[in-house]
């Protein structure tokens, strides 16, 4: 049985900007390409090189091999560390076990990294704000001893440490920038000599995706948001737009998209995480299109240029078709 359209003309779709993938998510999948081109299958890689199931699919037909663990990974063979980052550990295991490394973490996670060096090399107590078991938190906290996690503003009350220490903090690259926001002030009220971070630890892509959810989702009736359920900036989207009121729903591929969520909508309105690639948006428009939409509009942002050089050893960048 085929799902109710709707009434021709009556849906509009309007495409937040930016969306998709960020220069970091970019750089982690050339590296695995580039080390494919170069050395030929397999090519390890620890854990998926991005979240995005059509990514990692994509990358596994081409020879790229996705393990949890090391021992997983014969001696003298080609690794990647996937865009999250490693700990400290996992490098010198690598190192011992004879494996050629390429570095795909995201340049800027690599800065949170330093930071935390830094902190603890000043003798502070160190907060995370992040996900426990997100592969990027178990990188940055693995860089240093003594890092605790705080995952939420309750959290703040079960630290260890008196009010009147001086502790610091760093947070994941991808949560919600409301939500870090007030855990930074529960830990601010509890200690009053918080050090801040040089620099904001939520990168500029995940803010600037998450600003443009905010444009958009009161602009219209539904918001989908193109990611993968392991994505965090992906859920952190679908999350700003249901704060904002308005009904939201992620699907991986165009393939989970419900018509059901369209009933009565006159406008929908279509983003996509970091590490979801356009041409997963382009086949959601289509399947919006099959439903009755008509009109396609791209909204106004910011227009994202950065861009990361290759790791040493994988030479220029070759254009992806």
């Amino acid at each position: 049985m085929s799902e109710p359209q709707q009434d021709a003309g009556h849906l509009d779709v309007l495409l937040a900007s930016p969306r998709g993938f960020c220069a970091g998510v970019d750089r982690a999948i050339d590296i695995v390409e580039r080390a494919l081109e170069l050395f030929g299958a397999p090519i390890y890689v620890r854990h998926e090189i991005v979240h995005n199931t059509t990514v990692v699919q994509s990358l596994r037909a081409k020879g790229a091999v996705f393990v949890d663990e090391l021992d997983d990974v014969p001696a003298g063979s080609t690794l990647v560390f996937s865009a999250h980052g490693v700990s400290r550990a996992v490098r010198e295991q690598a190192q011992a076990r004879g494996l050629k490394v390429f570095d795909a973490t995201c340049p800027l996670v690599t800065k949170v990294h330093v930071e935390v060096a830094r902190m603890r090399s000043q003798g502070l107590h160190l907060v995370m704000i992040g996900h426990a078991g997100h592969p990027e938190v178990e990188g940055t906290m693995g860089q240093a001893e003594g890092v605790f996690l705080v995952q939420s503003e309750e959290d703040v009350g079960r630290l260890p440490f008196p009010p009147d220490e001086e502790i610091a903090y760093v947070t994941q690259t991808t949560l919600s920038v409301d939500d870090a926001a007030a855990v930074v002030a529960a830990l601010r009220a509890r200690y009053p000599r918080l050090r801040d971070p040089k620099r904001q630890d939520i990168c500029y892509a995940t803010q600037n995706r998450q600003d443009a959810v905010k444009f958009l989702a009161p602009q219209v009736d539904v918001v989908i948001v193109v990611g993968s359920p392991s994505s965090s900036n992906s859920n952190r989207l679908r999350e700003v737009a249901s704060r904002l009121g308005c009904p939201s729903y992620m699907v991986d591929t165009a393939a989970d998209l419900r018509a059901q969520w369209l009933e009565g909508a006159r406008r929908v309105g279509v983003t996509a995480g970091a590490s979801a690639p356009e041409q997963l948006v382009q086949q959601v428009i289509d399947r919006l299109r099959e439903l009755g939409a008509r009109q396609v509009r791209n909204l106004q942002g910011v227009d994202e240029t950065l861009r990361f050089p290759l790791p040493k050893g994988l030479g220029p960048k070759t254009p992806r078709t």
